[in-house]
């Protein structure tokens, strides 16, 4: 184990409670139910939110897209909203595994979360996934009133390939020009399918809870070829893009340990020479996930430093 010794002391109980798997086609069923049996664990939202499920019309010709959504029950008519995209290497996981930080951030900055549920590989491959969270963001807008939503002030959110997910939308919603994201908060995005294919990477990265053996598999199902092909889309992998100018401002953040660091750093390393706003966080000792860990230094200082980009993003004051 290269890397165990550059662990922050405090996440190796992390480490050993989550043994790194490596998915394939054979064990991906098992480990999705895995995962939503750990939903049981998750705890209570504050009894100020309200949470809600939705159907709302899904891209055209494809079905509806269930949405949680997240609001304080009694808050401002117009208030910020966050379009939150879920983890889990595109092949797995739902938006209520995340629940507790959604329910959070409605309660904290009095916003309106809207959560999709998007398709998952590989039984829907790109570009079913960013279109179902494109659609979820035409939904938010067109119900904007009912909802209680002021359309100047969405930010677009998401962690690991709900990350890659944010940045791909984001690139989306710039060239297609009908919508505008205030704000992005992408948490050790999944953002560059070539990593999965590199041979030069460090051995430092991706040891622990997500390595490049499942990162192959998950962009191999997401994007229906191999890794690292030529001509995979931007709004697959947001690392492609040519031209990353004009988006909204971006919060990164990472683990110094995550097997996404160095197409992290490369990613926001462009968007400033583009000019984009980027404040940018690399957390030492830190594995993919170190924030699912919570009362240890390094998840509390995470938390204060996302929880206070997220409010200035939004236009808040906490």
């Amino acid at each position: 184990m290269p890397s165990r010794h550059l662990v922050d002391p405090e996440l190796l109980p992390l480490i050993e409670a989550m043994p790194t798997v490596t998915l394939s086609a054979e064990n991906l069923g098992v480990i999705r139910q895995a995962r939503n049996a750990m939903l049981a664990l998750l705890p209570p939202f504050p009894e100020s939110v309200s949470v809600e499920e939705r159907y709302i019309p899904g891209p055209e010709g494809a079905p509806d897209v269930r949405v949680k959504l997240y609001r304080k029950k009694s808050g401002a008519a117009a208030r910020p909203a966050i379009l939150h995209l879920h983890g889990g290497g595109y092949i797995m996981g739902n938006p209520e595994f995340m629940g507790p930080q959604c329910a959070l951030w409605a309660d904290a900055f009095d916003a309106v979360v809207v959560a999709p549920a998007y398709r998952l590989a590989p039984e829907t491959s790109y570009p079913g996934n960013v279109e179902d969270a494109y659609a979820a963001l035409a939904w938010a807008v067109a119900h904007s009133a009912e909802l209680g939503i002021d359309t100047a002030h969405i930010a677009v959110a998401g962690e690991s390939a709900g990350g890659g997910l944010a940045a791909a939308l984001a690139l989306l919603v710039r060239d297609r020009g009908e919508y505008r994201f205030c704000h992005q908060q992408l948490i050790f995005p999944m953002i560059d399918d070539r990593t999965a294919v590199r041979a030069d990477l460090s051995p430092m990265y991706g040891e622990y809870v997500w390595n490049n053996g499942s990162n192959h598999f998950g962009w191999s199902s997401l994007l229906g070829q191999p890794p690292g092909s030529a001509g995979v889309s931007p709004y697959a992998a947001a690392a492609r893009a040519e031209d990353v100018s004009g988006l909204p401002p971006v919060f990164m953040a990472t683990g110094a340990l995550d097997l996404f660091t160095e197409e992290n750093l490369d990613y926001a390393k462009r968007l400033m020479a583009a000019g984009v706003p980027v404040e940018l966080h690399v957390y030492p000792g830190a594995p993919h996930a170190f924030m699912q860990y919570p009362g240890v230094a390094v998840t509390k200082q995470y938390m204060r430093d996302a929880m206070a980009a997220l409010a200035r993003g939004l236009g808040v004051k906490v």
